[in-house]
């Protein structure tokens, strides 16, 4: 008998608790939304004609051009003859193994380039395509290399340390 009783409590409390009986928030300054007609104004037009106004060229967003700091050697003497007095390096492809960098470095000479592969303190073997002084100088080659050559958009500058 009590076990019946029991479970008739438990029953009514977990019907009568699973109901809500919450009501919206009503508030003295807010009307329901619903009630209120939509107005719909439409501005008079103007007998005066206006000058349409004038678009401007939108100017070529340059995206930032990633650089890093390193202390690098060129694997050959002639590359380290031409290019030994130039700081900037655009680098368009890094390697862990030389034969990589080798075999990148002839698709580039394929393209057009001519590139050099520097040996960086990290161990990679960067394949640089120009060398410059001026750091305004290179990254505007970025950029140039960047737009002519959508597949090298990720290319970078090295700052030789």
């Amino acid at each position: 008998m009590n076990r019946l009783i029991l479970i008739v409590v438990v029953l009514g409390l977990a019907f009568t608790a699973c109901k809500s009986k919450k009501e919206l928030a009503q508030s003295p300054y807010t009307t329901d939304p619903s009630a209120q007609p939509k107005v719909f104004t439409v501005p008079a037009s103007n007998t005066q004609a206006q000058p349409a106004p004038r678009e401007e060229p939108a100017a070529p967003v340059s995206e930032p051009v990633s650089m890093r700091k390193e202390q690098v050697s060129f694997t050959t003497q002639e590359d380290k003859a031409q290019n030994e007095s130039n700081n900037f390096f655009v680098i368009l492809g890094s390697f862990g193994e030389l034969d990589n960098a080798k075999n990148f470095r002839e698709t580039l000479l394929n393209r057009g380039f001519t590139p050099i592969i520097l040996h960086s303190e990290t161990g990679y073997y960067r394949v640089c395509v120009n060398s410059y002084q001026n750091e305004n100088e290179a990254r505007n080659r970025v950029a140039q290399v960047r737009n002519t050559y959508p597949e090298y958009k990720d290319s970078w500058l090295l700052i030789k340390d």
